[in-house]
């Protein structure tokens, strides 16, 4: 629990004030048992008027600094947990930040909201009644019983008794009911996952009219959450009325006991009854240690699920940079037998012995079937991921060697799944120049042949986009996040099939945008239609994670097979169709 000091540490007032307020009402409510017999004993037996209103004056200023203690131990202790679980929350949210696209794929993205959510909720809910509980618990547990032997030494056998049986039920709770958080916490995780992929998918799902059987799946994760819940939780449903008919005996035998040593004389009656409201406090004072513990259990499964979110070690880092403050400057790339595998323990390749170089300002068309490694080669150029054996070179620098912030600045990538962010249209192009002016967003648009539908919207580039965009067909889409990676004005430009959506026309004028909005950057553009690279400078036929190809159209129509299978194979579907 380190990890957690230097939070303690910044809020220092709230964790050391919490607790002194806290310790001054527990002391309080130790006493007033105390009193009460005092007047019972003396003021009532003796019909003094005057001791029984001093006394009772008394009480009150102690009930008056007991309220005043815990209402401010509580705002203190909500105050502080409150800000601890800000900055974790954070925190936890920046680590992930760092995350490359492995260390995600380690994580499912339920999991990982259930961390930043539930869990940090979790840490903040047993810091908060720590506070509160952890120490008053205790003083009132030690301070009871040594009141209640002290006032009365003939029922001390009692509480000798009760304090070991309360003690070894809490034992249990807590021994029983920690395992089982951790198993409800990953039932949380699942459904989590579940309910972001069908929400996320809700389209497709009703295009599939699969709504009962999304209905069904989740009902099945809900009700093993509710099952997992159970299972944690019931064992305090049996807590408290096991540890209530403890006392509730111990009193009858107090009472029965009491009641014999008042007929002779040996116990007053006042006596008698601050033992039975010490009794109580024990009571109170197990239950609440045993929630503290309870919630320290849950706390510690959602530490141990925090944890892995900062112990993940991070594959792609500045870390080994030998050139950190370098930047790209021209565009060139260069793949020197190059391997990658996603699964590290597979023996097939996703990129086998992948050589080539492409010269500053060329464009260069990828092509393959799918699951030819086509993406996975562009991914090594930002270091999305890194390659297992061979170099990745710009500017005869390995990516290895630039900041990753220096070399994805001058990169930019519009991945195969077209993602926008709620907001306005004019926010969303922002990503690419967070200073770009009116003029520089309308532009990088006509390049892309976005600014054909915005000029359309009522509030142009200030339409606000739903999330996920769904307020855009696919096309537009594509055309938004090309005119925002166009704002980034980069020495390298990867399109990962982005004018899939678009028809022919207006995938032509897309290239010839391209070509004069960034007529030096390099443009790697990866494509199921020959006629989106046909007049490109180079031309990369994959094949199996391998290079089937490589050169002009004219050149690779005469020398590569699966280049001729597929341009020929389209272009008797372009003729039927």
């Amino acid at each position: 629990m380190k990890k957690y000091f230097k939070y303690i540490k910044r809020y220092k007032g709230y964790f050391i004030f919490g607790p002194v307020f806290k310790i001054i009402e527990s002391v309080c409510e130790v006493f007033l048992p105390y009193i009460t017999a005092d007047i019972i004993n003396v003021g009532t037996k003796t019909g003094d008027i005057s001791y029984i209103i001093s006394n009772g004056l008394y009480m009150i200023g102690l009930a008056a600094l007991m309220l005043i203690s815990s209402i401010t131990s509580g705002y203190l202790a909500i105050k502080g947990a409150a800000y601890l679980a800000k900055d974790l929350r954070r925190d936890v949210f920046s680590r992930i930040q760092e995350y490359s696209f492995k260390n995600i794929d380690d994580f499912s993205p339920g999991a990982l909201i259930t961390r930043i959510t539930n869990d940090i909720t979790q840490i903040q809910t047993f810091t908060q009644s720590s506070m509160r509980m952890a120490l008053k618990a205790p003083i009132l547990l030690v301070g009871s019983v040594i009141m209640a032997v002290v006032m009365c030494r003939p029922l001390a056998a009692t509480v000798a008794v009760i304090v070991p049986i309360l003690v070894l039920l809490t034992y249990y709770l807590i021994r029983t009911a920690s395992p089982r958080y951790t198993v409800m916490q990953e039932g949380l995780d699942k459904l989590n996952s579940v309910t972001k992929e069908t929400l996320t998918n809700e389209k497709v799902i009703k295009s599939f009219a699969r709504e009962d059987y999304e209905k069904v799946k989740f009902s099945d994760v809900n009700a093993g959450l509710t099952d997992k819940s159970i299972n944690a939780l019931k064992v305090m449903i049996w807590f408290r009325p096991t540890s209530r008919l403890a006392i509730n005996a111990a009193i009858i035998a107090v009472l029965w006991i009491g009641g014999n040593n008042i007929a002779s004389g040996t116990i007053e009656i006042g006596t008698l009854t601050a033992f039975i409201g010490y009794l109580n406090q024990i009571l109170n004072a197990l239950n609440s240690m045993a929630n503290v513990f309870l919630r320290f259990s849950r706390a510690a499964a959602s530490d141990k699920r925090i944890s892995q979110v900062f112990a993940e070690v991070i594959d792609i880092s500045d870390d080994d940079a030998a050139s950190p403050g370098k930047t790209v400057e021209r565009g060139d790339i260069e793949f020197r037998n190059v391997y990658f595998r996603y699964y590290k323990g597979n023996p097939e390749k996703v990129l086998d012995d992948v050589s080539f170089t492409v010269k500053s300002g060329q464009t260069v068309g990828i092509i393959g079937s799918t699951g030819s490694g086509k993406t996975t080669l562009v991914s090594l150029i930002p270091r999305l991921y890194d390659a297992d054996d061979g170099e990745v070179v710009i500017d005869g620098v390995n990516v290895k060697d630039y900041s990753l912030s220096n070399l994805r600045k001058h990169v930019a990538m519009v991945l195969q799944v077209n993602t926008l962010f709620s907001g306005t249209i004019e926010e969303n192009l922002r990503w690419g120049n967070e200073d770009a002016s009116p003029e520089d967003m309308r532009e990088a648009c006509r390049a892309a042949c976005a600014d054909e539908f915005i000029d359309t919207f009522e509030y142009g580039y200030q339409s606000e986009l739903e999330q996920g965009a769904d307020n855009l067909s696919g096309g537009q889409k594509q055309r938004l996040c090309i005119a925002r990676a166009l704002l980034k004005k980069p020495k390298i430009l990867i399109l990962d099939d982005s004018t899939s959506a678009v028809d022919t026309s207006t995938e032509a004028r897309i290239r010839r945008g391209l070509k004069e909005y960034l007529p030096e950057a390099t443009k790697l553009i990866i494509a199921q239609r020959i006629t989106s690279v046909i007049d490109a400078d180079l031309i990369i036929v994959m094949e199996k994670g391998r290079i089937a190809g490589a050169g002009r159209h004219e050149d690779l129509i005469k020398t590569c097979q699966p280049y001729r299978e597929i341009y020929y194979s389209q272009k008797e579907d372009k003729e039927d169709s």
